[in-house]
This record gives C-alpha cells, structure tokens and sequence, in this order.
C-alpha cells in the first residue's frame, strides 16, 4: 500500500478515482478548488493503480487561538476493510495537521458509526460528548 497527499497537479489522479471510495462521485469543479486551497488536505491510499483508502481534512483558523485540523471524512474500500489502512491514513493526516502548525485536531462522527468509534478509539484522541447540528441542504433553493 502507497499513500500519496495530494496536490493540484494530481487533479487527474483524484477524478479518476473510482466511484464508491467517496460518498458521492467526485465533482471536477469541486475537487479542483479543493485541491487549490492550501488549507484542504486529502490523502489516497493505493493498491497498485486502485484507490482503495482516502482521509480529507481542512486546517481551521480562528482570530483568538492557533490552528485546528478538522478531519472531514475517511474511507476506505469494502473489499479492504480491516487492514489498518483507516488507520495509517489518519494518523499520518494527524502528522501533516502538525507539519501545518495545528494546534489540535478534531472530528465527529455518528454514534451509531461502530467501525469509525473503533477507529478513533484506537487512535487515543479524547471522546468528547457533545451536540452537533446540521444544515445539510438548508441552503437549496427548492
């Protein structure tokens, strides 16, 4: 297994990952801008030639405190679950968000997300209760 981090030279690399590793299909407008801004973060993990893996994170400013990452998603292929590649990807995701002088990193997930509480609890970080509230398609104009 490779794991690469991505540029926007690898714009090419990124579209022609194939569908089921992200939630949706890649969109070519957003994945460029996201590849562009220098605060986005995404790594791919590689089988050969295959995406099989992917972390994406966002460095957070704030005008009082030092940078945070927050990780915005990870997955991985079925066919390859259960090999630590979840794992390798986030902790080297954690390893950039230092390279970038972040001063923590966070993320959330759903509470009956058993294989990603199983992930993070691995990981160490703090298990912090709290609520969480989503606008997800608020802003349609339907």
């Amino acid at each position: 297994m490779e794991i690469r981090r991505l540029g926007i030279a690898d714009l090419p690399v990124l579209l022609a990952v194939r569908e089921g590793l992200f939630d949706l299909p890649i969109d070519p407008v957003q994945a460029e801008a996201f590849l562009r801004d220098p605060l986005h973060e995404i790594l791919l993990a590689f089988d050969g030639d295959e995406a099989i893996g992917m972390v994406s994170g966002t460095v957070l400013l704030h005008p009082d405190k030092e940078p945070c990452m927050f990780i915005n998603e990870v997955g991985t292929r079925d066919g390859w679950l259960r090999r630590g590649i979840a794992l390798d990807l986030t902790n080297r995701m954690i390893e950039i968000a230092r390279e970038c002088g972040c001063d923590g990193v966070w993320l959330g997930t759903e509470t009956d997300n058993a294989p990603a509480l199983g992930l993070y609890r691995k990981l160490g970080g703090d298990e912090v209760q709290g609520v969480y509230f989503g606008w997800d398609g608020a802003l349609d104009d339907d």
